[in-house]
């Protein structure tokens, strides 16, 4: 597994790590109150059955009994059982409740948190592996907050409660059960420790299956034009045992944990029990108390032997609320100074000088090398050079996603580090060259370029962009649903509606990357005539391949190796027979 961030603390595999929980139960306190009277009414309830069983031996099970004296008590244990039982349902539901609402808040305080991160963050740790540990792991604190720790609560009430009930019956025979108490916490530590580490194993290969799942079916038709589903499914299957083995192991030593206790628990039930006959046959103890003593030492074993079950289950949780603190623990390299500059009014004035920068992924190989360039307000710079020049990297830079290792970038005068990256990247448009379409319908695709624009904006947008047409032929029009990354549309359609999304921003500065790749002639030069309107009056940065996109652009910037090689106009740098000319003869070559 990729490793978390280089920001972060390595993990805490302790019981404390659970400490994340708190911060999010607390936030809820009249559900926790109802939930702690309702789990310590049903403990007591719970705990008043032995001495009325007592009652009930003592009184009617001996000859010549009324049976009219004895109805009381059985109308008592009845009681006591109503009580239980509605205690245990109102346990259920608050407790139910908060595990559900905890979770739901962390899902969220996670997601949050992630939304923050810069880039460099998701190229070190897989956004799959990631999103697995947004949902198994807080599938694991779920049952803990929801189930789990309730039980604890519960069966701790218990065992103490009747540790004291018994010390009133017999102190002889409850000195006799508190020398196994030891004898049963002892495996309860020593394979804890076992179980936390295995648990948290086991948790990485589940989140390792999870990851594999998202890589191939997102990638299903390149795995199918492959005939690649084979192999990936016997990778697949490899990690499915590798987690099956792990839970494999973790079951086995949760096994004998609670085989250890069960057979040092009840076995001291049975020398206790074999104690008290003994008591009552030479008269020291009546029927009722040994049987009242029998049924309470019974809960106890039960309520310690459910603590040594929910134990591992607590230490499964710590694992997975250290994962999440890790996630939490990470921090973003691009953030927003304690004082940021406010920008000015909108120019669109850009500026890089003597940028260098190599990507975190990369730091022997520079993408952009003593990089300078200023781009006049309204003027539109072509960038043009072969693939791997350091084209796509000049947009990663002035969106501020990462900080050039040396040189400044500034926008209408304020340096990127100095300034908000939000009021930067607000006054910026993007087009990229792999089109993002997100799971939603068109309409709420097009909106994500501002979201508080009226759907005749929208609507508006979309002409721009020649996307109005498909857009009303679909079967519920602009509020299609375009499936899972945009599988419904065609590559130009899903190109014409980030082209539409960069309208509505309506930004000072845009950057278009290939922006016309993927469309046909004629849509091509419609949409070319949209942006050409649209560019008017801003500041616009070009990615093109296809050279003559570019012959209208106020300049020409020629970049190799992170370099620039060369400026100028196309006909003047096609005069000079450089790269630029050399790319140039190799495209209308083939065109011809």
């Amino acid at each position: 597994m990729a490793e978390i961030s280089p920001h972060a603390a390595p993990p805490s595999r302790k019981l404390s790590n659970l400490s994340l929980l708190w911060g999010f139960v607390r936030a809820y306190p009249f559900q926790l109150t109802c939930a702690l009277i309702a789990l310590i009414v049903a403990a007591g309830a719970s705990l008043a059955i032995p001495n009325t069983f007592k009652q009930i031996v003592d009184n009617g099970f001996k000859e010549g009994s009324d049976p009219a004296t004895i109805a009381p008590f059985f109308w008592g244990l009845l009681g006591v059982v109503l009580v239980m039982g509605v205690a245990t349902a109102f346990r259920f539901y608050f407790v139910s409740w908060i595990g559900e609402r905890v979770v739901a808040d962390l899902r969220k305080a996670v997601h949050v948190h992630l939304l923050t991160l810069d880039p460099a963050f998701f190229e070190e740790n897989r956004p799959s592996e990631i999103a697995s540990r947004l949902t198994s792991d807080t599938a694991v604190i779920e049952q803990v907050v929801s189930t789990s720790a309730s039980v604890a609560l519960r069966n701790l009430f218990m065992g103490l409660g009747g540790i004291v009930y018994m010390a009133f019956q017999s102190p002889k025979l409850t000195g006799f059960m508190m020398l196994v108490i030891p004898l049963t916490i002892l495996p309860i530590v020593l394979l804890g420790r076992r179980v936390k580490a295995m648990s948290r194993t086991s948790q990485d290969r589940i989140a390792s299956v999870g990851s594999i799942v998202a890589e191939v079916l997102g990638a299903i038709k390149v795995v199918q034009a492959f005939t690649q589903e084979k192999r990936e499914a016997a990778r697949f299957g490899r990690a499915v045992e590798a987690a099956f083995d792990a839970a494999k192991r973790r079951i086995l030593t949760r096994s004998l944990m609670t085989a250890l206790v069960i057979t040092l628990i009840f076995g001291a039930i049975a020398l206790v029990l074999w104690e008290g006959a003994i008591d009552v046959i030479a008269g020291r103890m009546t029927g009722g108390t040994i049987a009242a003593f029998v049924l309470a030492a019974a809960l106890v074993a039960g309520a310690f032997g459910a603590l040594t079950e929910v134990y591992g289950d607590f230490m499964r949780a710590a694992g997975a609320s250290g994962r999440l603190q890790e996630l939490f623990a990470a921090r973003p390299d691009i953030r927003a100074p304690e004082n940021a500059v406010a920008l000015p009014a909108p120019q669109g004035r850009l500026s890089l000088s003597h940028v260098t920068f190599n990507y975190p992924t990369k730091p022997d190989g520079p993408a952009l090398v003593d990089f300078t360039l200023d781009v006049r307000p309204g003027e539109t710079v072509a960038v043009v050079g072969p693939s791997g020049a350091g084209k796509s990297t000049l947009f990663q830079l002035v969106q501020r996603f990462y900080d050039p290792q040396g040189g400044t970038i500034s926008i209408d005068g304020v340096p990127l580090p100095q300034a908000d990256p939000v009021a930067v990247r607000a006054r910026i448009a993007v087009v990229p060259q792999e089109t993002v379409v997100f799971a939603a319908t068109a309409y709420e695709n097009i909106l994500y370029g501002r979201p508080d624009a009226t759907e005749a904006e929208v609507w508006a947008a979309a002409e721009a962009a020649h996307a109005a047409d498909f857009l009303r032929a679909m079967p519920d029009g602009i509020h299609s649903f375009l499936g899972e990354a945009g599988t419904r549309l065609s590559g130009g359609q899903r190109q014409r509606l980030a082209i539409a999304r960069a309208v509505l921003r309506d930004a000072p500065i845009l950057l278009l990357d290939e922006a016309t790749s993927s469309l046909d002639a004629e849509s091509e030069q419609l949409v070319q005539r949209a942006l050409e309107k649209l560019m008017e009056g801003r500041t616009t940065l070009v990615i093109a391949h296809r050279f003559a996109t570019v012959r209208g652009a106020d300049r020409i910037v020629v970049m190799d190796d992170g370099r620039i090689v060369a400026q100028g106009t196309h006909d003047s740098l096609y005069a000079d027979g450089g790269l630029y000319a050399r790319l140039a003869r190799l495209q209308f070559a083939e065109a011809a």
